[in-house]
Order: structure tokens, then C-alpha cells, then sequence
């Protein structure tokens, strides 16, 4: 990416300042008394707070995770953060805002911002200072901020005693008491590059670098803010490390784990559909869902190809996982819901086509529907619809998706060809790589090349090529080797016809 001239920051500079200068006119005529009194009522109320004195970027209502995020930090004066909020989410402001009530209500007085680099921890830092000289609403009632020698670009004090001071990942951060005031807000933005987190050495060694040149900088008795702000970019980076470490780290991705927008009043569904629709799976994962997908150790080409006729195969199937695993939860990263389309003749296994998201169950349960019409409509004599359901899954199919189905069963009057896959599971990639590579090396599993442009056999083949023994992103495959093991174990080998299953139970 080219980078911004000189000239073109300080253009971009010099706008910033006005429209924080003209976003905040004051009233002349309020009293004393009435001053006081606002600003006390304001204090008491951060949310007010923000939209006062920060009406050019309170001009959306907060999400409820951003008002959970300030309440924590304003509530814990001991408090160690990691943010995790995906792109437009309004992690940097939402903090910077944080920060500067913590100081201007006299709360905090030594702020350190630590970046990857100095040059980007001073730029980090500019916004801060440039609030501080020219929101007339904060210099009114906070009085002027801006103190004589002591305010150059990475290393400010204001009038009121308040330090900030930008510092590079690596540089000496010791030496940064403001009078006997240790730091006591240490803020960390921006601290992982994609370059450093290919090599975990140089991971390890920035994060050795945190926990024993920056953070013993604190003091011991005085209580400290520790504020990481963040995304995972790498499966091993600062990031991970330091939320392991934190009170709380809190991962907010730009859909919740039922497919909505985390901050709809800002990003619209259509918004983000259109952003994603813009780029690649992976660079999705990466910077709205913070699950940066690692190059796998199991499949490294995936073939796509001819399909024939789905009434032609002499086996087929639809298979659906719900995603509702316990297992998978523990992992800390939202499964994703998942039916696909796969049909099987002679020796080879065709997956002709699939719904693949973190979503709801009501829009899981419309995908059981598509997966029938689909069958329907390529003229097969029977639809056959299995669903994983074992111990992992209860009680969630029974309390959550029964009543869904039956409902909706009502509603297009007609049923679902249901039938319930049992069987007790072993480890997800032991079952992926043992069923699903031998086929896929020896070009016997074949994705539909008609539907190369659908994201959701685009998700397919990206969840495919990140299968390893530590990936936590395999519902996609774990769901094809559910269907491939049933038409390999169900269906007869020498007829290739379905042997239909004992049991009349549709829901379970």
C-alpha cells in the first residue's frame, strides 16, 4: 500500500482539528453554578459524557458491548483489557474517549501508548493530543490542556499534570514517572504486524519485551489500566498471548454467532454483505471475525470440477450440522452452521453444493428446506436429509430446533425426509484427514465447478485448506466426512442403493 505524503497528513491533520474545534461550540451564557452542576450530571453518566464532549464521533448510538467495555474500566481502576473488535466497531475511538475521561475527571494521570513502532505510536497519539488543544467544550469546562514547553507530538503534559507519551515495541519505555506518579493507564494499539507474526521468535520476543520492560514501569500499590486493542491476525500473536493473561478479552466480530451485525445502528446487513462480497473468505476471517486461517497441513489443492447429474449417482444424500457442540465452544471460536449436497458414483464423492455460515437456527432450518428443493429439483427419486445429532448436540436439537422445524413444517405444508446421524463421533480432524484426504489426493472428492462463485463452497474449500490438527474451523469438512462416511457405510457397495434405516423417529 502507497503511504501518505507529508503534505497529505498534514492536509488531513489540519481537518481533523477544525472539525473538533467546530463540533464543539459552548454555551456562553450558562452560569457558573449551572456549569457545575452539568458537568457533575455529565461525569455521573460516561455515555453523556461521550456525546458532550464528543458529538463529531458519538453521532451513532453506542452498542451494547461498547457500553459493557467502558463501564468495566471505569468500574476496575485495576483492570487488565484485551479488545478484540473487529474493523468498524470503533475500537481506537471508543478507547481513546475511555482514556481521556479516565484523565480528565482526574482518575488516571500517566498515559503510555504502545505500538509496533514509534512512528506509529506518535500517530496514534496525535488525535489525542489535538482533542486536547481544540475541543472547545473540554477546554471550557476542563480548562486549557495545552501547557508551554512540555507538548510536542509524542510526548505531551497538560496544564492539569497529565502525561502522555508515545513509545515503540522495543524502546526503553523506563524513565516515565510524571512526578512521582508511575503510569498508570498503559494502552497498547495496534502492537502485531502481519510480517512479525510469521515468526513466532519475534513474537515471543515483543511479548517478553511487554511483561518485562513495560509493564513492571507501573507501580505496585497504585492501581493500573491495562488496555490492549487488537485483532487476532495471526493464530500465535501478542494479541492471543496477552488475552490469555487479561481480566477479560473481549472478542466482538462485525456478526454475532447468530449472522447479525454486532452494531447495527452503524453496519447494516446489506453494509457488511457488500464489503465482504468485495473480498476473499480468508481476508474476511482475518479482519471482521477475528479468525485468521492458517495455510493447513492436510489438504493443499482442492479439485473442482464436472459434476453429473444428480439423479444419475447412484447414492446421495444431504447432510446438515447444526453446530451446537459443547466441544467446540471451549475452543472460544463460534462453529458454523453447515448442509451440503453430495452425491456419490462408481468411487467418487461430488459435493454439488452447500450453506456454510455462523448463523441462526431459524435460517439453518430454511437451509434444510433449500437442501430438499435442491434434490427436488434435480429429479431424484428420494430426499434423503441427514442431521448430526449425538450427545454433543442434545438438548439443543430437542428444546431449539424440533419446535423450529415442525413450525416451519406447518407453515410450506410439507415434511422433512429426517434422519438422525448417531453415531458417537472420534476427534474432527482424525475423521477429516483419515476419510476425506485419500479421496481429495487421488481427485475421488470433487467440488461443483458451477458453483465456484457461491461464498459458501468458497468457505468450503478455504475451511479445507486450513485443516490442521490445531485449526478450530473445520465445520465445513467435519460436515462432508459425515456424509461421505454414511454413503460409504450406508449404502450398499455392490447396488449402491440406500439401505433405509430401522427407525420411524424423524426428531430426536
Amino acid at each position: 500500500m502507497k503511504q501518505k505524503s507529508d503534505k497529505t497528513y498534514f492536509q488531513e491533520w489540519q481537518e481533523y482539528r477544525s472539525n473538533s474545534y467546530r463540533s464543539t461550540p459552548i454555551d456562553l451564557k450558562e452560569t457558573p453554578l449551572q456549569k457545575k452542576k452539568r458537568i457533575k450530571r455529565l461525569e455521573a453518566n460516561p455515555e453523556e459524557w461521550k456525546k458532550y464532549y464528543f458529538p463529531n464521533f458519538c453521532t451513532i448510538e453506542s452498542a451494547p458491548f461498547h457500553i459493557a467495555a467502558t463501564k468495566r474500566i471505569i468500574a476496575n481502576p485495576e483492570w487488565f483489557e484485551v479488545r478484540s473488535w473487529a474493523r468498524e466497531l470503533g475500537k481506537s475511538t471508543t478507547t481513546m474517549v475511555d482514556v481521556l475521561f479516565l484523565t480528565l475527571t482526574g482518575v488516571k494521570k500517566n498515559v503510555l501508548l504502545i505500538s509496533n513502532s514509534y512512528d506509529n505510536a506518535e500517530r496514534l497519539l496525535l488525535p489525542y493530543k489535538s482533542v486536547l488543544e481544540t475541543n472547545r467544550r473540554i477546554i471550557n469546562d476542563y480548562g486549557k490542556q495545552e501547557s508551554v514547553g512540555n507538548w510536542e507530538a509524542g510526548s505531551f503534559i497538560t496544564r492539569q499534570g497529565v502525561s502522555f507519551r508515545a513509545i515503540g515495541a522495543g524502546q526503553n519505555p523506563r524513565g516515565t514517572k510524571n512526578d512521582a506518579v508511575r503510569p498508570d493507564i498503559i494502552l497498547i494499539d495496534d502492537i502485531d504486524s502481519d510480517e512479525e507474526c510469521r515468526n513466532k521468535d519475534r513474537v515471543i520476543k515483543k511479548i517478553e519485551w511487554i511483561e518485562e520492560a513495560l509493564i513492571p514501569t507501573r507501580s505496585i500499590s497504585n492501581p493500573t489500566l491495562i488496555l490492549v486493542c487488537g485483532n487476532i491476525i495471526a493464530k500465535f500473536c501478542c494479541i492471543t498471548e496477552l488475552g490469555k493473561k487479561a481480566d477479560i478479552h473481549d472478542i466482538v466480530n462485525i456478526r454475532d454467532k447468530e449472522g447479525k451485525s454486532t452494531w447495527p445502528a452503524k453496519n447494516t446487513e446489506a453494509m457488511i454483505d457488500r464489503v465482504l462480497e468485495a473480498i476473499s473468505y480468508n481476508a474476511a476471517q482475518k479482519e471482521y471475525f477475528n479468525n485468521p486461517i492458517i495455510k493447513g497441513t492436510v489438504f493443499k489443492k482442492m479439485t473442482w470440477g464436472k459434476v453429473p447429474k444428480l439423479s444419475s449417482c447412484d447414492a446421495w444424500l444431504a447432510y446438515a450440522d447444526p453446530s451446537t457442540s459443547n466441544k467446540d465452544k471451549q475452543g472460544g471460536t463460534a462453529s458454523h452452521k453447515f448442509v451440503v449436497v453430495i452425491g456419490k458414483k462408481g468411487l467418487k464423492y461430488y459435493v454439488y453444493t452447500c450453506w456454510l455460515d455462523q448463523t441462526n437456527s431459524s435460517r439453518f432450518v430454511d437451509w434444510l428446506f433449500d437442501s430438499c428443493e435442491y434434490q427436488k429439483e434435480n429429479k431424484v427419486d428420494i430426499e434423503f436429509l441427514y442431521i448430526e445429532n449425538n450427545s454433543l448436540q442434545d438438548p439443543h436439537y430437542e428444546q431449539v430446533l424440533t419446535p423450529l422445524i415442525e413450525s416451519e413444517e406447518q407453515t410450506r405444508g410439507r415434511n422433512l425426509p429426517i434422519t438422525p446421524d448417531t453415531r458417537n463421533k472420534s476427534d474432527k480432524f482424525f475423521r477429516i484427514e483419515g476419510t476425506l484426504e485419500p479421496l481429495n489426493r487421488t481427485g475421488k472428492l470433487i467440488l461443483n465447478e458451477a458453483e465456484k462463485n457461491n461464498p459458501n463452497m468458497q468457505a468450503l474449500e478455504a475451511q479445507f485448506m486450513g485443516v490442521s490438527a490445531n485449526s478450530k474451523t473445520m465445520d465445513g469438512p467435519d460436515g462432508v466426512e459425515g456424509g461421505v462416511w454414511i454413503l460409504k457405510n450406508e449404502a450398499s457397495s455392490a447396488e449402491y442403493e440406500y439401505i433405509v434405516p430401522q427407525t420411524e423417529s424423524r426428531h430426536y
